[in-house]
């Protein structure tokens, strides 16, 4: 690092979810921006750095935005580039290559007509087009896969599996911002649209328009804007690339494991010290591989440690506070790590988690990202 410099982020911003017509990504992405602008106190001509993700054009946006960055950078829309974007930001800053970046993402998929799965489909890239004449045309498919080969191997049920989303519909139920608020019991889980066994329409993310925004910066500056700083106290990344067409057999476990472990150490802070969890939920199964192999819960045993209710609100480990990908809206990511920054920051509401000062950010793909975030420098 340059000068010991760490990172924070500084500000955050949103824009409402759901069905927003006539708004296209730029629109939203630049909504968004002011918005976290706004809550840290800065001009954007005081951001030399930006970073764009599912946004079609950074030259674009950054002419719509009126602004000429140092540093531009465009991401692939996968939910995996949020981590990433993030790690790079935190980067560029303690590396003095940035003084302070501008994370924007914006969606206009619901409105657009955007659909995960059939003949269109193209989540997997061309390679995963082999799949096709099994049924396996979307991600959920890859997602039910994996799914039954856990039950067969550990047991797991649907009945377990279901506490992950009626966990987050309760915390949804708590958020004005949230798309779907009314809550579920095991009879509503149960008796859900079944989409592909053992997923049902509730395991699913809710595709939607939104855009979100991050102000990265040095913590020794974010001291003194207008919301206190939330230091990213570590960052690891983790690939998983090799045989990556094919589901894998460890349910992401060894990478996990890797960048947590990492992302822990870089923090001086261990699982046991977080007071919540932001987990990557683009379908159920996701939530149940994450705390395995981030340790939280024993390896194979997922589906009973939900179903104690760690993950409520007041639980051991309150996760997905806002209600996640499966209730509040499916911002790949990054409404996950904004909802880390306002707990800490104890700005939630009726669902802040009393006292939070670490939460963690992880998601399980083929690049497994975790960020540990907290109110403390050290």
């Amino acid at each position: 690092m340059s000068g010991n410099i760490t990172a924070a982020v500084c500000g955050v911003g949103t824009t409402d979810y759901g069905r927003l017509p006539g708004q296209s990504a730029y629109d939203l992405g630049l909504q968004a921006l002011r918005a976290a602008l706004d809550d840290a106190g800065l001009a954007l001509s005081e951001v030399d750095g930006l970073i764009v993700n599912r946004i079609p054009s950074y030259q674009r946006f950054a002419e719509l935005a009126g602004h000429d960055p140092d540093y531009v950078l465009t991401t692939p829309g996968q939910g995996r580039f949020s981590g990433i974007c993030i790690d790079t930001a935190k980067a560029l800053v303690e590396s003095g290559r940035c003084r302070t970046v501008a994370l924007v993402y914006g969606n206009s998929g619901r409105s657009d007509g955007m659909t995960y799965g059939g003949k269109d489909e193209s989540a997997y890239g061309s390679e995963g087009r082999m799949w096709f004449p099994c049924g396996m045309t979307s991600p959920g498919a890859f997602h039910a896969l994996m799914m039954q080969r856990h039950m067969h191997e550990f047991g797991t049920t649907p009945e377990q599996m279901a506490h992950v989303p009626i966990t987050f519909r309760r915390h949804a139920a708590l958020n004005p911002k949230a798309v779907m608020r009314e809550e579920f019991d095991l009879d509503g889980y149960m008796n859900a649209r079944p989409i592909c066994d053992p997923l049902k329409l509730l395991d699913y993310c809710l595709i939607n328009d939104g855009g979100a925004a991050l102000i990265v910066t040095g913590a020794d500056r974010a001291a003194d804007l207008r919301k206190p700083p939330v230091h990213i106290r570590g960052s690891a990344l983790r690939t998983a690339f090799a045989g990556s067409t094919f589901p894998p057999e460890d349910y992401w476990y060894a990478p996990l494991n890797e960048a947590a472990t990492r992302g822990f150490a870089e923090a001086g802070l261990d699982r046991s010290d977080m007071d919540a969890l932001m987990v990557y939920d683009n379908f159920t199964p996701t939530v149940l591989f994450s705390l395995e192999g981030c340790g939280y819960a024993p390896r194979g045993e997922s589906g009973a440690w939900v179903s104690e209710g760690h993950l409520s609100l007041g639980g051991s480990l309150p996760a997905n506070t806002s209600g996640g990908h499966l209730s509040e809206s499916y911002l790949q990511g990054w409404a996950l790590n904004i909802e880390a920054v306002l707990q800490i920051r104890g700005e939630c509401g009726a669902r802040q988690v009393a006292g939070a000062r670490n939460v963690h950010y992880v998601a399980a793909a083929p690049v497994c990202s975790s960020i540990v975030y907290s109110g403390d420098a050290s």
